[in-house]
């Protein structure tokens, strides 16, 4: 089974002919309109892999018609699936970006490099995101700004942050 990741949220039909509205999960929604096909579930277990037959982005949505959904009913069950994509066609990003699925899992080590957690998750709060540490049974949570984030090493697998010890 190919790992797949989360791009998107069927949020209800438009129309007759089977068009989902769906919010894009991305900081690229444009990639939506360059994509033939995404793969549809209500996880990544079960998605199933439909083809693009047109699609629009329109005031941050993007509106879809996918293959195998050409009625207003089918669209309607489709309601509150995912849309995901291979790891192989995530957009390449930029240097000092990263997809959260890199961020969840690195060793989380303070100013003298001494292991302290493992990145839990991220969370979107309104201000910036904040890091979810698991700190032994503790979680922390830690801003995920230049203030407290000295460097972070996907492929080495580690995040330094500074001052965690004020987290603590």
């Amino acid at each position: 089974m190919k790992e797949l990741y989360l791009v998107g949220k069927i949020l209800k039909p438009k129309g007759l002919k089977g068009e989902l509205k769906i919010l894009p999960i991305t900081d690229y929604p444009e990639s939506f309109l360059e994509r033939k096909a995404f793969y549809i579930g209500r996880s990544d277990e079960e998605a199933v892999l439909r083809e693009v037959l047109q699609g629009v982005l329109r005031n941050g949505f993007a509106y879809i018609l996918f293959s195998g959904l050409d009625s207003r009913e089918k669209a309607e069950a489709a309601v509150g699936n995912m849309i995901y994509v291979p790891a192989e066609e995530l957009v390449p990003l930029p240097p000092g970006r990263a997809y959260l699925h890199e961020l969840r899992g690195l060793k989380v080590l303070n100013d003298s490099l001494e292991e302290v957690g493992i990145v839990h998750d991220v969370l979107k709060m309104p201000a910036h995101e904040v890091y979810e540490v698991q700190c032994g049974a503790k979680k922390i949570l830690v801003p995920a700004i230049e203030e407290f984030v000295e460097e972070i090493d996907i492929g080495k697998g580690y995040m330094v942050l500074k001052r965690i010890e004020e987290f603590l």
